[in-house]
């Protein structure tokens, strides 16, 4: 295999699982609350949600940008605590977790909307409170697909390109990830080592996603 510096991919992992994990806490809760509620605005925020998997990554970027740039408040008001996000390895966190939310937060929904309501409004007869019901009811039966929706988020934060780029810049050492590294091998036309990445990268999301299936279809049995 050809001569590879594998810090990028290092780096790709360290802010796909933090991203993963953002998304996870964000995107549950958000799911469950458009699968179990109507309410006034509900059709506009589950379009908003949606809204990064169909804009381009590089428009994007630049509202994330806009957003936490120096020139926007909240961005002074990081700069000012010591936690800028633009140019840094967080601000790579950021971006791949606002292009991953939507195959979250989908996938969330789709489970949560296939949990028996039956069996929750059973456990509510028994006494137990809302909470207690999402805990031990809903949170375990939807399960799986909070599982897939997870491997999918993880797979869609390794690869990210566009919006990574135009947040976090393109840093070796510092914010280069696997993805940007590739385009640079590309750029200086070391085709070889770009396929080599581009391999690792693309087995790597293979074994992820058909390992997350095989185990919701055991979960499932």
């Amino acid at each position: 295999m050809p001569s590879l510096d594998w810090s990028p991919l290092w780096l790709s992992f360290r802010v796909s699982l933090l991203a993963t994990l953002l998304v996870f806490i964000t995107a549950v809760p958000l799911a469950w609350l458009l699968a179990r509620h109507e309410f006034r605005g509900k059709e506009l925020l589950s379009g908003l949600t949606s809204l990064p998997l169909v804009l381009p990554p590089t428009v994007l970027g630049y509202y994330l940008l806009v957003l936490l740039g120096q020139q926007s408040p909240l961005g002074r008001w990081l700069n000012s605590i010591g936690w800028p996000l633009v140019f840094t390895w967080r601000g790579a966190v950021v971006a791949a977790a606002v292009t991953s939310f939507p195959l979250m937060a989908q996938t969330a929904r789709a489970g949560f909307e296939a949990v028996d309501r039956r069996l929750e409004a059973m456990a509510r007869t028994l006494g137990r409170s809302n909470l207690d019901i999402f805990w031990r009811v809903t949170l375990p039966l939807a399960w799986p697909s909070l599982l897939a929706g997870t491997a999918l988020a993880f797979a869609r934060a390794l690869g990210d390109f566009g919006a990574t780029l135009m947040v976090a810049g393109n840093i070796p050492g510092r914010t280069q990830t696997a993805s940007l590294y590739i385009y640079d091998l590309l750029q200086a036309n070391r085709r070889d080592e770009a396929g080599a990445m581009a391999l690792v990268i693309s087995v790597l999301a293979l074994l992820l996603f058909v390992g997350s299936q095989a185990l919701t279809r055991r979960m499932l049995r």
